[in-house]
């Protein structure tokens, strides 16, 4: 018999297979406020199961403004009516750091975030999903979950002096390309995994989801064990040493050198000396991805005694209060304000452009985040540069982007990077009531619906969402999108933040489908959520020319482009149902009436 691999093992099937489980932890942060409203209009009252709930309020911690403010306010209220004991208040920190204090070996851990793959270091199966589908694990306790294919990544040996988890994960993502692991588990091997920290795992694991992974996840060894403390190790889960694997790559990492992540996307990877001497204007250290104390200590290290350059801005953001307590306590915080450093409070901060420190026209950024999307930081006329805290330190001293040591070598893999396509207005893109993005790869979320306007606009609200609709992509979308339209896009469509606002705005202005050469895996669950059916068919996205009629047939299972017809693999029933029903709120709802 074949060895299984660890999802396999977690989800009591095999790949490929559909499963339904009540996932143990349940994260929520900012958007509980939408969620309750979902969860509302699926007629619930009490959840499901109030231990499963874990709320943190850190978007937008401390708020910005008197809705934002409100919002928190009714998260509270919520919070005491339901009883959740897992409650964080804004200003305790980044909800996936917080998450340390809960997820455990062997847990099914899911999230209303993309990022919630962090807590895959603390060997649990960990992966985000959105507003909608959250709701409905409030109501049942359970949700879907497709069993998926896995990688192995071998680390043999350490990184070397001035390395760092962050510059490993960009060389996986470069070596993978930001959708070479969609929809895939990754899990981590070797005696390289050994000279990793947990902070340098959950680093690791958070920049899954910027491979387009379902989950990352690594052994529960004697590291994860010293850091729970061996008594509160129960549950561990591995893979069998013949389990069989899509992919399997060996890394050895002193090959690893300082890398960074160019404009406009997280794969566009390049070692740090061949950008070197860019002029930089704001560096950030911090967010869910590189705001640990180890990540600060580092930054310290090169700050020490020295002042930023002139005309720089630097911002720290400690990941929680416990952290930024450790930070004062060992003088971390001190070095950085004399350097001439802004210490935010605990929070994601500027990551996704609602908070402090959003630049100005044409900076250039450095930052220890996890996506450089174009407007990501709330500006789309910037140029965002991701890099590990020693590199992003070092550059906020001399004004410009410095490699941490004296290696020149070009980045090992040569990859078609994927950069952001301006829309010109002369240029038509909907015939016949078909949209036509198929030669453009990796459409993000924030080219759909800026980041920025998230918690302006409730998901809850599409007549609200509907006319911000790929502004930051395509402006006559959403003046000219209408009742039965169909769009075909190109690979990893819908990359990104888990956030459903997208689809919800779609499923209002009447779309009828989207045909897609590759999805990015919770923009594809998003979809179903809302009702909104996405068809994987990259030969019919090839196959259109400008002109052709295309329709979606999802009781037959096929599309049709112009002259000739796709066939694709039916939906699962239940999964075809929550469609037709015009998604997962209306399916509960119909539910409700059954039962």
């Amino acid at each position: 018999m074949t060895g299984k691999t660890f999802v396999e093992k977690i989800f009591g099937a095999s790949e490929g297979s559909i499963v339904f489980q009540k996932p143990d932890l349940v994260l929520t942060h900012d958007n509980t406020s939408s969620i309750e409203k979902i969860f509302s209009k699926m007629g619930g009252e009490q959840l499901a199961d109030r231990r499963q709930s874990v709320v943190v309020l850190d978007h937008n911690a401390p708020p910005t403004n008197a809705k934002l403010a409100n919002d928190y306010d009714a998260i509270r209220r919520f919070v005491t009516k339901q009883g959740i004991e897992r409650f964080h208040d804004a200003g305790s920190g980044i909800c996936h750091q917080l998450m340390s204090k809960y997820a455990k070996p062997g847990m099914v851990i899911v999230g209303s975030d993309s990022h919630t793959c962090t807590a895959g270091a603390f060997n649990s199966f960990a992966a985000g999903i959105d507003r909608t589908e959250a709701a409905g694990v409030w109501k049942r306790g359970e949700t879907w979950f497709r069993v998926p294919e896995s990688i192995k990544i071998t680390l043999c040996g350490k990184l070397n002096y001035g390395c760092t988890a962050k510059d490993l994960s960009l060389y996986i993502i470069g070596m993978l390309g930001s959708s070479g692991a969609n929809y895939m588990s990754i899990e981590y091997h070797g005696d390289g995994v050994r000279t990793l920290t947990v902070s340098d795992r959950m680093t690791v694991a958070n920049l899954a989801s910027e491979m387009g992974a379902k989950n990352a996840v690594f052994p529960c060894d004697e590291v994860l064990r010293a850091y729970l403390g061996n008594e509160e190790v129960v549950g561990s889960v591995w893979a069998d040493d013949d389990a069989q694997y899509t992919t399997e790559y060996v890394i050895h990492l002193k090959d690893v050198e300082p890398l960074i992540a160019c404009p406009h996307h997280v794969d566009h990877v390049k070692t740090v000396s061949e950008v070197e001497g860019k002029p930089i204007q704001e560096a950030v250290i911090g967010t869910c991805t590189n705001g640990r104390i180890e990540d600060l200590r580092a930054a310290a290290l090169m700050l020490q005694g020295k002042k930023i350059a002139k005309g720089v801005q630097l911002l720290i953001i400690p990941a929680s209060r416990e952290i930024y307590l450790q930070a004062l306590q060992e003088g971390l915080i001190r070095i950085f304000v004399e350097a001439g450093g802004n210490v935010l409070a605990p929070s994601c901060g500027p990551c996704l452009g609602t908070g402090q420190g959003i630049p100005a026209d044409g900076w250039n950024v450095i930052s220890t985040a996890n996506r450089n999307f174009l407007g990501r930081m709330g500006n789309k006329n910037v140029d965002i540069y991701l890099a590990s805290p020693i590199t992003v330190a070092l550059s906020a001293i001399n004004g410009k982007i410095t490699c941490p040591n004296t290696q020149r070598s070009e980045f090992p893999f040569t990859r078609k990077q994927s950069e952001h396509v301006e829309i010109t207005q002369e240029e038509e893109r909907c015939i016949n009531g078909v949209w036509n993005y198929g030669d453009v790869d990796n459409l993000n979320t924030d080219q759909m619906f800026a980041g920025k306007r998230t918690y302006e606009i409730n998901s809850s609200e599409p007549d609200k969402i509907a006319p911000f609709l790929f502004e930051e992509f395509d402006p006559k979308f959403a003046v000219k999108a209408s009742l039965g339209d169909i769009i075909l896009a190109g690979d990893n469509f819908g990359c990104g933040s888990s956030r459903e606002h997208p689809s919800v705005g779609l499923v209002y202005k009447g779309i009828k489908g989207i045909i897609v050469k590759s999805v990015a895996r919770i923009f594809f669950r998003s979809a179903v959520n809302q009702g909104l059916p996405i068809i994987v068919l990259p030969e019919a996205v090839d196959y259109y020319k400008k002109g052709d009629c295309v329709d979606i047939d999802l009781s037959r299972g096929v599309a049709t482009v112009g002259d000739r017809e796709f066939p694709f693999e039916p939906l699962p029933e239940k999964l075809l149902d929550i469609l037709q029903q015009g998604g997962l709120v209306k399916w509960i709802e119909k539910e409700n009436i059954n039962n």
